[in-house]
């Protein structure tokens, strides 16, 4: 189909795009609906001339009714995913030290309100926060920075070597509504 003459190069180009959606408000808060069962808390990093310090958890905030019972760091390479995992008996709760990395949840569970949807979270050492995964959601964490991500993990559950609590699906399953980049990698 030929555009007609009086159209411009603007007018065109204009007539194929899609325009950006809101994804924060005017006082800068996340538009996006978290998974149904997550909770997000800011940690502040205290810096002075020595450097800096942040309180990863404490009891005393109330974040989650579950006690800490086991903890643990892990990594990410750049441009790596970890995931598509999911956990029958025990919720993860990430804390970033290090890096950018975007928490992808999906939530399969039928009785969700958010049943069927799609959150990523980014989590930066630039606003560290501690945010839980709760059973039965499938996640993936992928290293969206040019350095190693380093988390500090805080399960529900101290990790059972003889049965690992966690499920298994490729990053490129037709089961989950979301697409890495291409050139991603991971499992």
């Amino acid at each position: 189909m030929k555009a007609p003459l009086h159209e411009t190069l603007l007018d065109q180009t204009l007539r194929e795009a899609v325009q950006d959606k809101a994804t924060v408000s005017a006082e800068g808060r996340s538009l996006g609906r978290l998974t149904h069962g997550v909770s997000v808390r800011f940690l502040k990093t205290h810096t002075d001339e020595r450097g800096t310090v942040t309180e990863l958890y404490d009891p005393r905030w109330g974040f989650h009714p579950e006690p800490l019972v086991f903890s643990y760091t892990f990594t990410i390479r750049p441009g790596v995913v970890k995931g598509w995992n999911l956990h029958r008996r025990h919720e993860d709760r990430y804390a970033i030290l290090q890096g950018r990395m975007a928490l992808v949840l999906f939530d399969p569970r039928p009785d969700s309100p958010t049943c069927g949807e799609v959150c990523r979270i980014v989590l930066s050492e630039h606003e560290r926060c501690l945010v839980n995964v709760p059973i039965n959601v499938w996640h993936a964490d992928h290293n969206i920075g040019s350095s190693d991500v380093v988390i500090v993990n805080f399960p529900t559950i101290q990790y059972d070597h003889a049965a690992p609590d966690k499920w298994r699906l490729p990053l490129d399953t037709p089961l989950i509504p979301y697409r890495f980049p291409e050139g991603t990698t991971g499992g």
